[in-house]
């Protein structure tokens, strides 16, 4: 059985306790007329010997016995009827103004649980946002008497304030962060080169820049995932139109180049989207080289494909690999993890490239899922929202 809500349940408790009070009304009512009114036409049996007689006679007591018995039963049937159409009526009357109160309280009780449909409003449109953080600036604002319900919409108003302000200010550290970072890094890379490009540099000096650069180079790449992922997390304000089949010709190329033995399959058919194309490009570029840089070392390959789905454009990319168990999945969308739930400290990467996939699809209100292959490997598709 569906359970009731709390308008109906109010509904039924009004008319309820008007029902019972009705009920008790009419009750009451009906002992007290039947107290009140135990000789209707207002003459005692005992005065009936007084009425027309002087004389008693056998004749004349009969006639009054039998003129007893008559008014006795004309005073009990004109009772019954009075209090029969009290009974009557009342339980009529009675009926027709409980379901006016029934209808009257579903209309007080839904006026009454309107700020809470504004309260649940305002949560589920938070709550259904794409990117965690994103809609903490909406507020309830409710007016109105403060009562409970006032109380209940100010205090959330003041807990979205303070979410809101945590995530903003987490996203600001990552960013600045990000930006203070790249300042040393690109002197340190500077200096580096300088130093093991002077014409007078021992080769000891350019082996050991050689491997600070590559160290430096590690650091720039996880800087720079670090902010992309931190920019993919804010709401797009400026959309533009974008093919992905083109950015995947673009990406695909580039890409290829750190592993020109896996072959890459390209099926690439026209799919308009429209949004921020620098971030589709990266998202692009993570998906390809994560199928590229997790794959086999013979007999690999990757499968790019883009297109149409029920009118929706959607990039998908396929790869052969290590064989991926469901439940794993959704952990290589995890900041700095890959599978095992390990955290990442090797050459392979820095855990970063699905969890930027991710956020950069929810920014655009679109949706990513992955399932693994049979065979080994793992099937990413990326669905956007059409133009």
């Amino acid at each position: 059985m569906k359970r009731l809500t709390i308008r109906a349940r109010l509904t039924l408790i009004y008319g309820g306790l008007f029902l019972l009070a009705g009920i008790v009304l009419l009750a009451v009512t009906y002992v007290l007329v039947d107290q009140r009114m135990p000789q209707p036409f207002g003459v005692s049996l005992r005065d009936l010997p007084k009425v027309g007689v002087t004389t008693p006679s056998s004749g004349s007591g009969q006639n009054i016995e039998m003129l007893r018995s008559l008014v006795e039963q004309a005073q009990d049937e004109a009772k019954r009827s009075a209090l029969e159409s009290l009974l009557t009526q009342g339980g009529i009357a009675l009926v027709v103004v409980s379901a006016a109160a029934i209808a009257f309280g579903w209309l007080l009780a839904g006026r009454a649980l309107q700020p809470l449909h504004q309260v649940t409003d305002t949560a589920r449109r938070i709550a259904g946002a794409d990117t965690a953080g994103r809609g903490l600036h909406e507020r309830i604002a409710l007016v109105g008497p403060r009562d409970e319900v006032r109380e209940l919409a100010d205090t959330f108003d003041e807990m979205l304030e303070r979410l809101d302000r945590s995530f903003d200010g987490q996203r600001r550290f990552v960013a600045n962060a990000s930006h203070e970072l790249r300042t040393p890094l690109a002197l340190n890379r500077a200096l580096v080169e300088l130093a093991i490009t002077r014409p007078d540099a021992s080769a000891e000096t350019r082996r050991l820049g050689e491997s600070l650069l590559a160290v430096n180079e590690r650091h720039e790449r996880l800087i720079d995932g670090l902010l992309t992922l931190a920019d993919s997390e804010n709401e797009l304000t400026d959309r533009t139109p974008v093919d992905l089949a083109e950015v995947c010709a673009h990406v695909t190329d580039q890409a290829g180049r750190q592993a020109p033995d896996l072959p890459v399959h390209l099926s690439l058919a026209p799919a308009p989207a429209s949004g921020d194309p620098v971030l589709l490009e990266r998202l692009t570029f993570n998906l390809v080289e994560n199928a590229l840089r997790h794959n086999l070392a013979t007999d690999g390959w990757v499968e790019v494909r883009t297109g149409l789905v029920g009118g929706r454009p959607t990039l998908t990319v396929t790869n052969t690999g290590p064989v991926i168990a469901g439940y794993d999945v959704e952990t290589m969308f995890q900041p700095f993890r890959r599978l095992s739930r390990e955290r990442v400290a090797g050459a392979r990467g820095f855990g970063l490239g699905l969890s930027i996939v991710r956020a950069v699809t929810r920014a655009h209100g679109g949706s990513v899922d992955a399932q693994p292959r049979a065979g080994g490997g793992l099937t990413v598709t990326v669905t956007l929202p059409p133009p």
